[in-house]
């Protein structure tokens, strides 16, 4: 019998098993591939949690997987906090399947520990809940969410004390709490009605909420004289089905932006996401119908956020009255121009940018503009959080952090990337902008005449299952052990291997320690302000290539990352 096969035969024979992921387990009992795959192996318990496909087994999101989860964590923070049972962990949910059920279930498996659990009683955004956790003080915190996933994902988001997502050194002693586990399925829980009557389960109100919207409101870059005025701006706005459809609002009316428009049939909540293919504001299919309502209301800005609220897509109107998606990297590139420039300029030396590897460097040149310091983390938000964290004993200022992926954060009160910050300082910076005559496009054009035309793309390739993460597996090794000298006719100036920490400078011989966490990523960094970067993905069964270039004009920086996008696709596609 296969190490599988046992794991399925355990799971097949327990009397107790929820009754719901037995008759799934029924229905797929012929299906040999279906059986493997969902218990091969364990649900990866990643640095910032784990998310996978709902279903029966170790390989899947359900109840059991989420209280092995809760479990290591409980653990982990009875060891490594002071007075947990009291401070508690707070737990918010998205519009998900199955998200309040998970959300219940993780207090029921921190009740079994004696920890009080600080539960929303609706969805919320994510943000909110990196809010939660300081505003509350609890020990640490839950997400329930799949981001924007498609509709068969949910996932499990740890937060430490802090509010930001779990660093490595943090995950890895869960993950070891985890793996000392024996039986996921015995885990002990204490039922909601118990854990209401002994105060073990507290349900939260709008009382966070309205903390926040009172941090929220002090991010503005207006006097209070401008506060109060009425915005000629017209703004739409959308939340795709998820957890932003009163939140955003309520910041821009605190603004007095008093000309927003919804779609109204995307601010329900729907686990289906069923008027969108995915609810992906960085795919611009996701604004079909914001780019309808928008021309109907002749709106200057439309809004979109992803269903857990911490990612942000802005469409701009053009001048032929069509609508226009920003990227990641320009709109985050125009909000730290329109931050840095509306701040004391006695107060920008201590201010930093953070931005992550694979995030645009017109951001970095636009910061060095205004004599700001950018640094760069690694991929993933729990990154910037932990920089932030630092700047408590350096004395440096965070003004602003962002990732090319659609996150950003502008005030460190949330300490994850928060599209609700981002939704009110983008239409802010769009009045200010249209106040002068100009849309978010003129002004990015701008940007690009004084300090060059960055461009920048990226390819995914999808490989799913035991099969796909072996594929994966193999084009990172091949690449590491055989690095690439030149990439679609471009020298490669240097390499950077993120697994052993080393930067190789190709000129000189020389090696520099790179002073980061180890992580599965190589940065080639190319001649002509190129480079390319490559990593699997931790969420999805997906290897990612980032692409960046600059050029003197547009036309030359999109053929540049043309050439190098088909180049990388090529290489991987003969490794497999």
């Amino acid at each position: 019998m296969n190490n599988w096969e046992s794991v399925y035969h355990k799971w097949n024979t327990f009397q107790n098993l929820d009754p719901e992921l037995k008759k799934e387990l029924v229905s797929i009992e012929s299906n040999q591939l279906a059986l493997e795959d969902a218990f091969y192996k364990e649900l990866t318990f990643g640095t910032g949690g784990m998310r996978g496909v709902l279903g029966v087994g170790t390989n899947r999101m359900n109840i059991y997987t989420v209280r092995k989860a809760v479990y290591g964590l409980a653990s982990y923070l009875l060891k490594n906090s002071v007075n947990v049972k009291d401070r508690g962990v707070a737990i918010a949910y998205d519009s998900r399947y199955k998200s309040r059920e998970f959300a219940i279930e993780t207090a029921k498996t921190l009740g079994a520990f004696g920890i009080r659990a600080y539960v929303f009683h609706s969805i919320r955004p994510t943000p909110l809940l990196s809010f939660a956790v300081r505003y509350l003080g609890t020990a640490g915190g839950v997400m329930i969410t799949a981001s924007h996933n498609p509709p068969e994902y949910n996932g499990f988001k740890v937060y430490n004390e802090d509010g930001g997502q779990m660093i490595p050194e943090e995950a890895n002693q869960i993950i070891q709490e985890i793996q000392d586990i024996d039986n996921e399925l015995d885990i002990p829980i204490i039922e909601q009605p118990e854990l209401e009557e002994k105060k073990l389960l507290v349900w939260v109100g709008d009382g966070v909420d309205n903390a926040y919207l009172e941090k929220l409101s002090l991010i503005t870059k207006l006097s209070h004289d401008e506060c109060k005025q009425p915005k000629d701006l017209k703004i739409v706005f959308t939340p795709l089905h998820g957890t932003a459809s009163e939140l955003v609002p309520a910041g821009l009316k605190q603004l007095n932006f008093d000309q927003v428009s919804v779609v109204e049939e995307q601010m329900v909540p729907d686990p289906e996401f069923s008027t969108v293919s995915s609810p992906n504001p960085e795919e611009h299919q996701a604004f079909t119908m914001a780019i309808g309502l928008g021309k109907k209301v002749n709106a200057d800005i439309l809004l979109g956020t992803d269903p857990d609220a911490d990612r942000l897509g802005v469409a701009v109107k053009t001048k032929s009255g069509d609508y226009t998606v920003l990227t990641g990297n320009q709109l985050g590139a125009l909000l730290i121009d329109y931050i840095l420039s509306h701040t004391n300029p006695v107060l920008l030396a201590n201010d930093r940018v953070i931005k992550t590897i694979v995030t645009s460097e017109l951001g970095k040149a636009i910061a060095e503009s205004y004599g700001v310091k950018t640094i760069d983390t690694l991929t993933g938000f729990k990154y910037i959080a932990a920089k932030i964290r630092q700047f408590d004993t350096t004395g440096e200022a965070f003004v602003f952090g962002y990732e090319e992926s659609y996150g950003y954060l502008i005030s460190s009160f949330t300490r994850d990337k928060d599209a609700i910050q981002v939704a009110v300082m983008a239409s802010e910076m769009a009045d200010y902008w249209k106040k002068q005559g100009m849309t978010l496009l003129d002004a990015l054009e701008s940007l690009y005449k004084k300090h060059g035309y960055y461009r920048e793309t990226m390819s995914s390739l999808t490989l799913k299952g035991k099969a796909g993460a072996e594929k994966i597996s193999q084009i990172m090794h091949t690449i590491r052990d055989n690095p690439l000298t030149d990439i679609a006719g471009l020298k490669v100036e240097m390499l950077e291997d993120y697994l052993v920490g080393k930067r190789y400078i190709n000129a000189s011989s020389t090696i520099e320690k790179i002073d980061l966490p180890a992580e599965n990523v190589l940065k080639f960094t190319l001649a002509n302000d190129s480079w390319v970067c490559l990593r699997p993905s931790g969420t999805e069964p997906k290897i990612k290539c980032y692409f960046g270039t600059c050029g003197v004009n547009e036309s030359e920086s999109e053929a540049t990352l043309n050439q190098l996008k088909d180049y990388m696709n090529n290489v991987m596609h003969q490794i497999i």
